[in-house]
Parts: C-alpha cells; sequence; structure tokens
C-alpha cells in the first residue's frame, strides 16, 4: 500500500510506530479521526474534514495542536507527494498520550496518514437489519467521529457479512432507521429523497450534507425524517452516501432485489462535477 504519513514534524513513507501500553489511547481509545478522499488530484470538502476533526478532539476532552487550516495544508503536501492518478484516503487524527479514565486535554498529538484506497465501482452493495444498534447521545460520544465508536459497527458488519450480506442497517435506541454501519442511508419514493433526521445517535456526514445540496440543485426534494425499516422495505430505491465511495446504491436489502436508480446516478454524477472545482494539482 503506498502512503505517507506525517508526524511529530517528519514525513514517513511507512506506517510509523507510536503508541505503547501505558498510552490513554492505546488502552481507552482516547482517538478520534476524520475521513477526506483525494481522486484524479482533487480533494472535495478537504476544509470541512479537517475542521471537523478538531471538533472531535475537543468532544472528547483534548486539544488540538494545529489548526484546520495547517491540517488542510499538511492533507495537500501528502497528497502532492504521491501520483495524480491517485484514489487515496486522507487520514488526519488526533490521540491522547496521557490520562487516566478522562485523557490529559495537553497529551494530544497530531498524526496523518494519507494512502491508496481504490474507489468502489457504482456497482451496488447489500445489506441487512442488524440486531446492533447505534448508541444514544448520552451514551457515547456520538457528536465526534471517534475511534471507540468503531467496534460496535465492526460488530455489525461482521455480522451481516456472516450471513452473506455487505453491509448493515443500524437503528438507533428508539428503533428508527439511523444509518448503514458505515455510511449515511437515503431512500427515494416517488422522485423524493428521505435520510433520517439527524438525532444526536449518529454523526450526519459532511457527504451527506453535500449530496443534500446537491439534490436541491437538482430540484430534488428532500425531506429528513424519522424513518422505520418499512419505509426502507418500500422504497422505490435506496442508496447510501459516505466518505469512502461517496454515493453508492444498495442493490438488496435482505431478500428483497433493488436496481441501482436513477435518483442515486444522479447525485453521484453531480458528486464527481462538483469535485472538479477542489483541484489540487
Amino acid at each position: 500500500m503506498a502512503g505517507v504519513y506525517f508526524y511529530n514534524g517528519d514525513w514517513h513513507d511507512e506506517n510509523p510506530r507510536v503508541l505503547g501500553p501505558a498510552d490513554h489511547a492505546f488502552w481507552m481509545s482516547s482517538s478520534v479521526f476524520d475521513g477526506a478522499r483525494s481522486f484524479q488530484g482533487m480533494a472535495p470538502d478537504l476544509d470541512l474534514h479537517c475542521e471537523r476533526l478538531g471538533r472531535s478532539a475537543e468532544a472528547l476532552g483534548m486539544k488540538p495542536t494545529l489548526e484546520a487550516g495547517e491540517v488542510i495544508e499538511l492533507c495537500k503536501t501528502a497528497i502532492r507527494k504521491l501520483p495524480k492518478e491517485s484514489e487515496l484516503y486522507i487520514r488526519p487524527m488526533y490521540f491522547a498520550r496521557g490520562g487516566f479514565i478522562d485523557p490529559d486535554p495537553d497529551s494530544a498529538e497530531f498524526i496523518l496518514a494519507v494512502y491508496d484506497q481504490p474507489m468502489p465501482e457504482f456497482s451496488g452493495f447489500s445489506a441487512h437489519f442488524s440486531p446492533y444498534q447505534r448508541p444514544a447521545s448520552n451514551m457515547a460520544p456520538t457528536n465526534a467521529k471517534a475511534s471507540c465508536l468503531y467496534p460496535n459497527s465492526g460488530r455489525a458488519v461482521a455480522h451481516a457479512r456472516s450471513l452473506g450480506f455487505d453491509n448493515a442497517i443500524m437503528l438507533d435506541a428508539n428503533n428508527n432507521v439511523a444509518e448503514f454501519a458505515t455510511s449515511n442511508i437515503w431512500t427515494v419514493k416517488d422522485g423524493v429523497a428521505f435520510t433520517p433526521a439527524p438525532t444526536g445517535c449518529f454523526l450526519a456526514g459532511i457527504t451527506r450534507a453535500r449530496v443534500k445540496k446537491l439534490a436541491e440543485a437538482a430540484d430534488i426534494e428532500v425531506v429528513e425524517t424519522y424513518m422505520t425499516p418499512d419505509d426502507i422495505r418500500s422504497a422505490d430505491e435506496v442508496f447510501n452516501s459516505g466518505n469512502f465511495g461517496k454515493v453508492m446504491p444498495v442493490t438488496r436489502i435482505e431478500d428483497r432485489e433493488l436496481q441501482p436508480g436513477p435518483v442515486a446516478a444522479k447525485l453521484r454524477d453531480m458528486y464527481m462535477d462538483f469535485s472538479k472545482a477542489s483541484q489540487i494539482f
């Protein structure tokens, strides 16, 4: 895997080893990250991802050591170090060294990983309704892109794969649809796009917000609402939005087969057109 890494003022060509068993992040999961993308020298919404990183750190009780603008420039430098045709995952992070139960705010350190991660084709994925649920905001730091939230997503994905599905649809603590285990969920019914209303139990993503703006620009009505599993089952289209694949169609929900729909295809094309304004080199 080709990539570049920035830590403690230096650039590395290999994954640097930075943690030991006494470090707070190692044993108490005090780490946050954000995920952006670069492809063909473009990096859409890179600024928004870097700004959110600092908010996530603060939500976990850490003091960011860099301004958002500094993180953006480091990400751009990393992108330029790799071939323009690369399809990259951009992952700036903060982690805490010190603390006992809660992290020492002043022990936060920054690290950046930028590495090859091919963009998935617009071919679709399957999903089922998971028995694992998203926690409420008073149960976990759901206002941060925190590493400690992801083991439950991992359990949901592993369970889905054991049943022959690619991904899982997770409900919130009130049994409303929250999101996929790895991205935000959308449906289309009679030409209207629906997505779960932000309730604080899941991260309403940057790509989700961008897709919402693109849909509205295309005169596609967007409704944020409480959604039930039956709303998903009866939809004309189901698709996701997320940093990894941007917009991807769902082709099977439980035992119901679906085709990639026109709304998802249009929004995917619009997203790629929007990305051209973020050309770095």
